[in-house]
C-alpha cells in the first residue's frame, strides 16, 4: 500500500441509521422533532375521538360537544372534517421551519 491510499472503510458503521436509537447531535434532534409532530397529530386525531366517547349523551339527552355548533356545523363534524386538516397543515409548517432552523444550526458548525 502506498502513502496516498487509505485503508478501506466499513460502510456499515457510517451509514447505519436506527430511528429508535439515533446518533447524538443532528440526528437525535431530528428524531425528537419527528416524535413530537407525530404525538401532536395523534393527540388531536385520536384524543378528540376519545373525548367524544367520554362526553356521550347523558340521561337527559344533552351532550356539550355534539350539541355545539361552529360555522353552522355540529362542532364534532367540523373538527373532524376541517379542523384536523388545518392542524395537519400547521404541523407540516412547524416541522419544516424547525428542520430548516436545525439544518442552519448544524451547517454553521462545519
Amino acid at each position: 500500500m502506498t502513502e496516498n491510499q487509505q485503508p478501506p472503510r466499513k460502510p456499515d458503521d457510517e451509514l447505519r441509521v436506527n430511528f429508535f436509537r439515533p446518533r447524538p447531535g443532528f440526528m437525535r434532534k431530528e428524531v425528537r422533532l419527528i416524535w413530537a409532530m407525530l404525538a401532536g397529530w395523534a393527540i388531536c386525531t385520536f384524543g378528540f375521538q376519545f373525548l367524544l366517547v367520554l362526553m356521550q349523551r347523558n340521561e337527559a339527552g344533552e351532550s356539550a360537544l355534539t350539541d355545539a355548533t361552529f360555522l353552522g356545523f355540529p362542532f364534532h363534524y367540523w373538527f373532524s372534517g376541517q379542523s384536523l386538516i388545518l392542524w395537519f397543515i400547521l404541523l407540516c409548517l412547524v416541522f419544516n421551519l424547525a428542520i430548516d432552523r436545525l439544518n442552519e444550526q448544524y451547517r454553521k458548525r462545519k
